[in-house]
């Protein structure tokens, strides 16, 4: 009886210990950003059929990876230059982006890859050092229905570990600005 309070007491500081761990475990599990589903998006867009059927390169559409933070996504004149000549009727898809352009209205996506907001990512500088899109965003091409989803963590050990296979600078002013 007299050890009985003393396993209670320490088995309700372990429990009390353990619960902001536990925190930090589910956190890093439920909110990783590989962890959460595919985003659904106002127009289904069919990677595979641009990328593999037709040869497109990620740059053709998001054209400024190449020289600038952003990677932007294409203005819909762009999809029109191809998608005027392709008939869209009973291609729901298509006939949205078609409407869309028609009635002079942005295609609101959903972002995708999420990083954290303090830090930031320049598309050009990794192209620049001749990684593919693909080191972070994976094989888009060849991702099918649902749609586009985040493969890499994309979090600060992630890049930090990639900075250092690659000989990069390491220090917090590379992406803390």
């Amino acid at each position: 009886m007299r050890y009985a309070r003393l396993l209670v007491f320490v088995l309700v500081v372990l429990v009390i210990m353990a619960i902001p761990l536990a925190l930090v475990l589910a956190r890093s599990y439920f909110l990783s950003p590989t962890a959460q589903p595919v985003k659904a998006q106002p127009i289904q867009f069919p990677h595979q059929v641009h990328v593999q059927a037709i040869g497109l390169d990620c740059t053709y559409c998001h054209r400024n990876a190449t020289t600038s933070a952003q990677a932007t996504l294409p203005p819909i004149e762009l999809c029109m230059q191809c998608h005027k000549i392709i008939p869209a009727q009973g291609r729901p898809e298509l006939e949205k982006l078609v409407s869309a352009f028609e009635q002079n209205q942005p295609i609101l996506w959903n972002k995708v890859h999420q990083l954290p907001d303090h830090s930031h990512f320049v598309h050009s500088v990794h192209l620049s050092f001749g990684f593919q899109c693909s080191t972070c965003h994976g094989n888009v091409g060849a991702m099918g229905k649902p749609g586009v989803q985040q493969v890499r963590d994309l979090r600060m050990g992630d890049c930090i570990t990639c900075h250092q296979q690659n000989g990069a600078r390491v220090d917090c002013s590379v992406c803390h600005y």
